[in-house]
């Protein structure tokens, strides 16, 4: 006789993903690739989280991220089914990875061509090639302990910490980027141009782990790449795949709670009155709106949320989106446009909570890759400032904004496009109360807990809650963190609990 509660006749599990952000996708198509019926639930009319996109006037306005790194973790999610992501998906090489230019008019090209980069370090300073290679050896070796065996594995238990430690103290994990690349390198610039890089994950480079300084050896490897027609194609891409493998995706429909039953997640309830049952619920949405709003009725969501509170947060961001009339094949892909301080902006953006006189700018130039863009002839950009997050910074972003606005396109105009007002044809900006209101993003924060090292791998919301045995957390909040590479290696290592868990239950 036959058992119908058997894996081989009981009907596929079920799981509902919160979010269709690149984790709650990523998530969604490993569990629906492993047979386990999924339906994704998204708040806003679009797919995508923080990468939405929107388009004016025959302007395509990515939101970002705009940086793909490490392409092969997403083709493994196609490769899952023996399918191919380039047939959804064309990713384009982008070469330079980043201009850096300076107040004083120095400009560094940062890629991965050894022969150019070595030349564009001599030019800085001679005496730092050779400090740059035991830099380089450096970030290789916390690549491989950091990434390739820890980015995937999920940290359940205090334990697994303890197994970590001995590689993370030989890298010396307690010490910020920062001060390692000045431990070998003394360029002021060059120190500059290979800590950057935590500011895209919502990280202080004074501060954040050492570790991160990974992302140096993933870039090097692994290229930076654009997705042809924008960020939200790659989105467009994993919805396509994971539809084709029988998901489900529901727009413009907030949860409104998590059900729960004791110690149990038995489902969701959106905000229009849907409600369904599933075996498991994860969730890409903000982690403290995840516990304060969504397990509200739980008394785990109150105490989790009482503690997130005390936690350090990442910043928020300002950007500027526009399209102007021309081209400007001068102006690459990627620039960062560094202010008169380093150090002492940091302070303004994480310490001090204080709008700064100056800043430094990310100014992203798709259209000199993927003209299609905007209409022929004209060019779409964005340019965006991190700002400290609406804790720290309480103004009112409706009667700043604006103000905002036109000081940073006056410093791109200054910097490069001095007649950039008179071209404008449309712009808009976003700020940390948008965050906040379309992403119910914890104080405006773009990457949810700043990466500190007492705030990564155990220390950060794990990937599985300790208490509600079938509630699962994928996205920036959760290890191993923000980033591409970040929250989709989250994905992984939630969709291993997952598959483990509901092939037993």
């Amino acid at each position: 006789m036959t058992d119908a509660n058997s894996p081989a006749t009981r009907p596929p599990r079920r799981a509902a993903i919160i979010g269709a952000g690149f984790g709650g996708l990523a998530l969604a198509i490993r569990l629906q690739s492993a047979g386990i019926a999924t339906t994704v639930i998204e708040a806003r009319d679009k797919p995508g989280g923080r990468a939405y996109v929107w388009e004016k006037e025959g302007f395509t306005f990515d939101a970002g991220p705009t940086v793909i790194t490490d392409p092969d973790c997403l083709e493994q999610l196609w490769r899952l089914t023996d399918h191919e992501m380039a047939k959804d998906v064309e990713l384009i090489p982008v070469m330079p990875f980043y201009r850096l230019q300076w107040e004083d008019g120095t400009t560094f090209d940062y890629s991965n061509d050894q022969a150019q980069l070595a030349a564009e370090i001599h030019r800085l300073n001679p005496e730092d090639v050779a400090g740059y290679e035991e830099f380089s050896q450096y970030s290789a070796g916390v690549f491989e302990e950091g990434y390739v065996k820890l980015g995937h594995v999920p940290f359940l238990k205090f334990s697994t910490m303890i197994k970590a430690a001995p590689a993370l103290a030989k890298y010396q994990a307690w010490r910020s980027v920062y001060s390692m690349v000045s431990k070998f390198v003394k360029s002021p610039k060059l120190r500059e141009a290979l800590s950057f890089h935590t500011l895209l994950v919502g990280g202080n480079p004074m501060t954040t782990s050492a570790i991160y300084a990974l992302i140096h050896k993933l870039e090097k490897d692994g290229g930076v790449w654009w997705a042809k027609g924008g960020t939200n194609k790659l989105i467009a891409g994993m919805v396509t795949h994971f539809e084709r493998l029988g998901g489900t995706v529901r727009l413009a429909d907030p949860v409104a709670k998590i059900e729960t039953l004791g110690n149990r997640a038995t489902g969701v309830t959106t905000k229009s009155g849907w409600t369904e049952k599933f075996d498991a619920v994860a969730t890409n949405a903000d982690l403290m709106h995840s516990y304060r709003d969504l397990l509200a009725g739980n008394r785990r969501g109150p105490a989790v949320a009482k503690k997130l509170a005390k936690k350090r947060w990442s910043p928020s961001l300002f950007v500027v989106h526009f399209g102007i009339e021309g081209t400007w094949p001068g102006i690459p892909h990627h620039m960062i446009l560094f202010g008169p301080r380093y150090k002492g902006l940091l302070d303004d953006i994480y310490k001090s909570g204080v709008l700064p006189k100056d800043f430094s700018i990310y100014l992203h130039h798709p259209t000199v890759t993927d003209p299609a863009m905007a209409p022929e002839g004209m060019s779409t950009f964005y340019a965006l400032v991190p700002v400290a997050h609406m804790g720290k910074l309480a103004v009112d972003w409706d009667k700043i904004g604006p103000q905002l606005e036109k000081r940073v396109l006056d410093e791109v105009g200054r910097r490069l496009i001095p007649d950039i007002h008179s071209r404008i044809v449309t712009k808009f900006h976003y700020s940390p109360a948008d965050f906040g209101t379309d992403l119910a993003a914890h104080m405006g924060s773009a990457f949810s807990l700043e990466p500190i090292l007492t705030q990564s791998a155990w220390f950060r919301a794990h990937n599985r809650d300790d208490e509600i045995g079938n509630l699962y957390f994928v996205g920036a909040g959760t290890h191993p963190g923000a980033g591409i590479p970040g929250v989709v290696g989250s994905a992984r290592a939630t969709a291993r609990l997952m598959i483990s868990d509901l092939s037993k239950s």
